[in-house]
């Protein structure tokens, strides 16, 4: 990952600290320094460097506006003698605010907004804007997330799925209703995190969960191993329906959380403590154990408690089953919670999107971005030890099976 090092003049840090524009100052001193961090880096040389390793010449620069929610900046974009300088800035930066704009423009256009949401607006895009231009907008944004959502999963296999959703508020057909977001992210055979796509159904029901289901495996979703997700009686009975012979790891910080809020807050601090160590045993083995400890110290006192517990522990523990080193980022969630988040952060601005079509378009291009930066950076997990793991399980159960083979024919 590249490092720049950024200088801000004392004149733009006093307006950061003193006026309204400030902020927007210092964001666009900021990109305009990347800019050319980025073209020294292309040309494998600085301003008036001279050096045998030079790839090409500077040749001035051109003035681009970027429109962000701190207002409209100034970019100046280097130029080279051959043309051949291009950036990622601009195309990472504004899609997911673009598409924010977008929602705001349409809440407003359509009528349906605050007054706080339409000044915001006229603020971000300027007061002369209409349907059209928000139509015009949505033809250079709408293909590429539908392309990127519907691009094919065959390249690849996921051993390992997280799934999450999220609600949201839509207005349809003059109503605001609430929508579940389905999310979906995949840890590829070498290691590298990818988000395989996102889908909008009614509720967390059996069948929309179904649906994306098999909307994903249709796209080319196969070598899934470890489903990964909360506890949901829908989503459980729709991972057994499409996803036979996987194993689903129930997310084990929702699952503490549910015991927790079945016990008095008096004792909830020895209670977790106990309860990390069932899930962080070294086995199966020794958690069944630790398991029958807590049962027979906290089943009279804590009844609720302990029945969640022990329904939940084999699900809970799945991820005890397989190399130490994937468990710790196997356990829970977070790492889709942190993606929810980004979501949210965007999503509290718009409040209730105006159509389904907007949702897909804000929340399409935060999940692009974060796809591009997980894939152009470091592996979420080394998948070596994993594959080692699954040669020697098969081996395993071919010796067990001719075993069994060999027994039946002496009988």
């Amino acid at each position: 990952m590249a490092q720049y090092n950024i200088t801000i003049s004392d004149e733009i840090l006093h307006g950061f600290l003193s006026q309204d524009q400030g902020l927007a100052k210092l964001l666009e001193q900021v990109l305009n320094q990347i800019l050319e961090a980025q073209l020294t880096d292309q040309l494998g040389a600085g301003r008036y460097e001279r050096t045998e390793e030079r790839k090409g010449y500077r040749n001035g620069s051109y003035p681009r506006q970027l429109t962000t929610r701190v207002g409209r900046l100034t970019l100046r974009v280097p130029r080279t003698r051959d043309g051949e300088f291009s950036t990622e800035l601009f195309q990472r930066y504004q899609r997911s605010e673009q598409a924010l704009v977008l929602a705001l423009m349409e809440m407003v256009v359509n009528g349906v907004s605050t007054r706080k949401i339409t000044q915001i607006t006229e603020e971000l895009c300027g007061t002369s804007f209409s349907k059209s231009t928000v139509s015009a907008l949505c033809k250079g944004l709408d293909p590429m997330i539908q392309n990127w959502n519907q691009r094919s999963l065959h390249e690849h296999v996921y051993p390992f799925v997280l799934v999450d959703a999220i609600y949201t508020k839509v207005r349809e057909d003059g109503q605001v209703r609430s929508r579940a977001v389905f999310i979906a992210v995949g840890v590829n055979e070498k290691g590298y995190r990818e988000i395989l796509g996102l889908q909008i159904g009614n509720s967390e029901s059996e069948t929309s969960w179904s649906e994306f289901f098999g909307w994903l495996r249709d796209r080319g979703l196969r070598g899934v191993d470890l489903i990964l997700s909360d506890q949901h009686g829908g989503l459980v009975r729709a991972i057994e329906k499409h996803f036979q012979g996987a194993t689903w790891q129930r997310c084990q910080t929702h699952f503490i959380r549910n015991i927790l809020d079945a016990a008095p807050k008096s004792v909830q601090n020895a209670l977790l403590d106990e309860i990390r160590g069932i899930l962080h045993a070294p086995n199966k083995q020794a958690a069944r154990l630790l398991l029958e400890q807590v049962l027979a110290k906290w089943e009279e006192k804590v009844p609720k408690a302990m029945q969640i517990l022990e329904e939940g522990f084999e699900d809970a523990t799945a991820v005890l089953d397989y190399p130490d080193r994937y468990r710790r980022r196997l356990r829970t969630t977070n790492g889709i919670e942190r993606l929810n988040e980004e979501i949210r952060r965007r999503e509290r601005v718009i409040r209730i999107f105006p159509n389904r079509e907007s949702v897909y378009r804000l929340v399409g291009a935060v999940l692009i971005e974060m796809d591009e930066k997980w894939i152009s950076g470091r592996k979420y997990l080394d998948m070596s030890d994993y594959w080692q793991w699954r040669k020697t399980k098969s081996q395993e159960v071919q010796t067990m099976n001719e075993e069994v083979s060999t027994i039946k024919k002496v009988g």
